[in-house]
């Protein structure tokens, strides 16, 4: 295993029990806590993919396209499963037992993208790369359907993470 793919897996083991453990312990929720980490999480993952898509065959293309759709569909899942409230700080999110479902479910299917990808190519450049970006896109997915439900609701978000 190259040290890029043990980098990539260690800042995604440490975002997503940042981010999962907010969520099932409940946090407010800001512009910034909705939209930094998707986001640079998905600028990192462009620029580790940028170099592996020219050596991409189409195949190994549609399965990332693939995987990410799967991967936006959960993102909308676990926002909605989300237990929303207006505190007079802003806006409150909690997980439910059905958002760390939905993690755990997101987590297995990533991982057995994974290994599917890699027992099909078995030096497959994008599988290797797409790691980090793939979790800045289940993220984005679930931060605009928290925002999106919070703007349905009229709750404000928080002007800053407590």
């Amino acid at each position: 295993m190259s040290a890029h793919v043990v980098l990539a897996v260690l800042v995604a083991g440490f975002v997503l029990v940042r981010v999962v453990g907010r969520q099932l312990i409940g946090s407010l929720v800001s512009q910034r806590a909705l939209f930094m980490m998707p986001g640079v999480l998905l600028a990192l993952g462009l620029f580790s993919l940028s170099s592996a898509l020219d050596q991409a065959s189409p195949a190994q293309l549609a399965f990332l396209v693939l995987d990410c759709v799967v991967l936006i569909g959960f993102g909308l899942a676990r926002g909605a499963s989300l237990r929303l409230t207006a505190t007079p700080n802003g806006l409150w999110q909690k997980g439910t037992g059905t958002t760390l479902v939905l993690w755990l479910v997101t987590i297995g299917i990533r991982v057995a993208g994974g290994f599917a990808s890699a027992a099909i190519w078995p030096h497959n450049p994008v599988s290797e790369a797409s790691l980090v970006f793939t979790i800045g896109v289940t993220l984005a997915a679930q931060s605009a359907a928290v925002y999106r439900r919070a703007e349905n609701l009229h709750i404000p978000l928080a002007t800053q993470r407590a």
